[in-house]
C-alpha cells in the first residue's frame, strides 16, 4: 500500500531505506554490491556502499557486506573465484566508497596503507548550520566513555588537551586522557542554504565515528541524520531547525527517520598507478541537496 500524499510517500521511504537491504536474500544483496561496483582491477574491487548496510555481523543483523563477498567473487569473476578480503571499513549508515580485495596479500597491503595514512579520504556530509569558520582543521582527541542517563549507553567523545580556566578565562593544559587517541579532520564549506551546509571532509586519522564526533562536538555542527551525537545525555531524534523542517516537508516528530547524511565520496589509494576512486551520491543524499537548495555540482 503506497500512500498517495507524497510526505507521506517520502516518510515511508525513509523508514524503509535501513531495513531494506536488511530483509534481503543474501545473494540479492551480492547483486545490488555488484552493481554498485565502480572499479576493479586484477588487485582490487571497489564497491559503492549501500546505505544501511552494516560491513560485519552482529547479533540481530541479517545481512552484512563481510558475510556476501564470498558470493560477490563469484559473480564477478567465475564459480572458482576466492573470497573478496576486507581492507577497510565503514559505519553501518555511510554511503560511498569501500575497496575490497581480491587476494589476501593484496589486503594485507591496502591495510597497511590505510593504517600507515597513505590513503586520501574525502566525505561528503549535510550538517546543520555553519562552522566558523568555513574551512580549517579539527584536532582534538577522541574517547570512549560511558554515559550515564536513563538509558545508558555508550558514546564516542572529545577528549580536549586544553580548557578555559574558570577563575581567569586562561586556557590550561589538562591531563591527557591515557584512553584518548589523537584525531585529525579537515573540512571545508561547499554550500550553506536553508539553516544547513554541505561539506567536504578529510579525515586524516581514522577513530571511530571521528568525522561525527568532531562536526557535532568540535564544530557544534552534527550530521544531518545524526542522532546518535546531536545529544550527549540522551538518545533522541535530532532537533531541526525550522527552516529546515519547512524545506523537507518534515514535522520534527518524524525527524527520527532521516538517515545520516555522510558519504564516502573519494578515495585517492596509491597502488602503483595512484587511483582515484570516485562514487556518487545516493539519492536519498540527492533529493535533500535539492530540497535543501544546497547548489553545487552533483557529480
Amino acid at each position: 500500500q503506497i500512500p498517495k500524499d507524497p510526505v507521506q510517500r517520502q516518510l515511508r521511504e525513509l523508514a524503509a531505506l535501513s531495513q531494506q537491504l536488511q530483509r534481503v536474500h543474501p545473494n540479492v544483496l551480492a547483486k545490488i554490491l555488484k552493481q554498485g561496483t565502480v572499479y576493479q582491477n586484477e588487485e582490487i574491487v571497489v564497491i559503492n556502499k549501500p546505505y544501511g548496510v552494516p560491513v560485519h555481523g552482529g547479533p540481530g543483523i541479517k545481512n552484512c557486506i563481510a558475510d556476501v563477498l564470498p558470493i560477490l567473487a563469484k559473480m564477478l569473476e567465475n564459480m572458482k573465484a576466492e573470497p573478496l578480503h576486507l581492507c577497510h571499513r565503514l559505519d553501518k549508515e555511510t554511503t560511498g566508497v569501500m575497496v575490497l580485495a581480491r587476494s589476501k596479500e593484496a589486503a594485507e597491503k591496502i591495510r597497511l596503507l590505510f593504517k600507515t595514512r597513505q590513503v586520501e579520504k574525502f566525505y561528503w556530509a549535510i550538517v546543520l548550520g555553519e562552522p566558523e569558520p568555513a574551512e580549517g582543521i579539527v584536532e582534538i582527541p577522541i574517547v570512549e566513555k560511558e554515559v550515564q542517563s536513563h538509558q545508558s549507553h555508550y558514546k564516542m567523545t572529545l577528549a580536549p588537551s586544553y580548557r578555559l580556566c574558570p577563575e581567569d578565562g586562561k586556557v590550561v593544559k589538562t591531563r591527557g586522557n591515557r584512553n584518548a587517541e589523537s584525531a585529525v579532520t579537515r573540512y571545508r564549506r561547499l554550500a550553506h542554504a536553508s539553516a544547513c551546509s554541505l561539506l567536504e571532509l578529510q579525515p586524516i586519522t581514522g577513530v571511530k565515528h571521528q568525522i561525527r564526533v568532531h562536526l557535532a562536538y568540535g564544530l557544534g555542527c552534527p550530521i544531518l541524520g545524526d542522532h546518535k551525537y546531536s545529544h550527549w545525555s540522551k538518545l533522541a531524534p535530532q532537533k531541526l531547525p525550522e527552516l529546515t523542517l519547512r524545506r523537507l516537508k518534515l514535522e520534527q516528530s518524524k525527524a527520527r527517520h532521516l538517515p545520516l547524511h555522510l558519504h564516502a565520496h573519494r578515495l585517492c589509494l596509491p597502488l602503483g598507478q595512484p587511483l582515484d576512486l570516485v562514487c556518487k551520491l545516493p539519492l536519498f543524499f540527492q533529493k535533500t541537496l535539492r530540497k535543501l537548495e544546497l547548489d553545487i555540482d552533483k557529480d
